[in-house]
């Protein structure tokens, strides 16, 4: 197993929950609970929270007749229309990056922990913080 582990200069640690590729390119993160997590949040918590961020992806990639129809009217608007509106995956992204930035407030920062948008990561990974203040 690879290092996903690194001590940070104010002795914080990050971590790095890898994209999963057992199933394809689709963006979807491994749903593992690193160990040093272990006593500081629940383990079912944490997961919910990774299945949560994979459910986001899962249906911003997903094809619906919505998405297909948007797409066919930016092709016969030139793309146009791409720039009067948001477009479905914008709108999931969005959603997961407030979701994550709601479990950081309600959840993970009693416990000294902070997730960060896999967005900011280039969709590679989700960077986990560790503080260690809170032990």
């Amino acid at each position: 197993m690879e290092d996903t582990t690194r001590l940070t200069n104010d002795h914080s640690i990050k971590l790095f929950i890898q994209r999963d590729y057992s199933e394809g390119t689709a963006v979807k993160f491994q749903e593992r609970f690193p160990t040093e997590l272990e006593g500081r949040i629940n383990r079912e918590e944490f997961l919910g929270i990774l299945r949560d961020i994979n459910g986001f992806f899962r249906d911003a990639e997903a094809l619906t007749c919505s998405t297909f129809m948007e797409n066919c009217c930016a092709c016969l608007t030139g793309y146009l229309l791409l720039l009067c509106m948001p477009t479905h995956y914008e709108k999931c992204v969005r959603r997961a990056a407030k979701y994550i930035e709601e479990k950081n407030e309600r959840v993970l920062n009693h416990h000294g922990i902070f997730m960060l948008d896999p967005m900011e990561k280039g969709l590679r990974c989700i960077e986990v913080c560790i503080s260690n203040a809170h032990r």
